[in-house]
């Protein structure tokens, strides 16, 4: 493996086996984007059920290649490279095509601007310029906002990734126009002007469940229980 490649490996408390099930081996893509380290880590060892590596850009994606694949069971993006090999753009979908659990979480959502596929395979895009959607409304870029308190919703009760949890308040980071794909099912929304509505949801890309969360920009987030709790289910559901 190239000597550039960061791993750091994190064993839970629960790294043996929790509930007779072997935990859910999350690879955690990073950088590209500045974010609060110390306690986004902190929040996935609070996590049980699951260990995680984390592995940066630039060298990030040769961790799915196929002889790497079986070391984890999830993809977890929270990154934003702006370019892709052709070659990591194969891996990238061949890893899907197989069957591996991805979340893209936040500000991965600006991630690869000129890849198309991108933004099928995660069901919605920041924008840096302005979108058509299929119905040829134009929309301005996407924009941002910081430390917006709002409401956030829930869509689907019903939903494995949404269980037991209600409507709840946040302090976050908001995006607003992002293009969101209309095929998507929607998990969470808001009424926040500042943001787009639709907050979370799924998809299937390949033999893969996808979900991505627009939300997760710092401890605000980090730290509110039904935020955290989200997260950690949606990594198990898409396993």
């Amino acid at each position: 493996m190239r000597k550039n490649i960061l791993l750091l490996t994190f064993s839970l408390l629960f790294c043996g086996t929790i509930f007779g099930k072997q935990p859910t081996r999350v690879l955690v893509m990073t950088e590209g984007h500045a974010f609060d380290r110390e306690n986004f880590f902190a929040m996935l060892e609070s996590f049980p059920g699951i260990t995680f590596t984390e592995v940066k850009h630039p060298d990030a994606l040769f961790m799915l290649q196929p002889e790497h694949r079986k070391s984890y069971d999830v993809i977890l993006l929270y990154d934003m490279p702006q370019t892709i090999r052709e070659e990591e753009k194969k891996n990238f979908i061949d890893c899907l095509n197989e069957g591996k659990g991805l979340v893209a979480l936040h500000h991965t959502t600006g991630s690869y601007p000129e890849w198309p596929e991108f933004q099928e395979i995660i069901g919605g895009r920041y924008t840096f310029k302005p979108w058509t959607d299929a119905g040829g409304t134009v929309h301005p870029a996407s924009d941002f906002k910081d430390d917006v308190p709002f409401r956030v919703h829930v869509a689907d009760r019903k939903h494995p990734v949404n269980k037991g949890i209600e409507d709840f308040d946040v302090v976050d980071e908001t995006y607003l126009n992002v293009a969101v794909n209309p095929d998507v099912h929607v998990l969470l929304t808001t009424d926040e002007p500042t943001s787009t509505p639709s907050l979370a949801w799924t998809k299937k890309y390949g033999k893969s469940k996808v979900v991505t969360f627009l939300m997760g920009h710092d401890d605000h987030a980090y730290s509110t229980p039904n935020f955290r709790k989200f997260l950690n289910q949606a990594i198990q559901w898409v396993k």
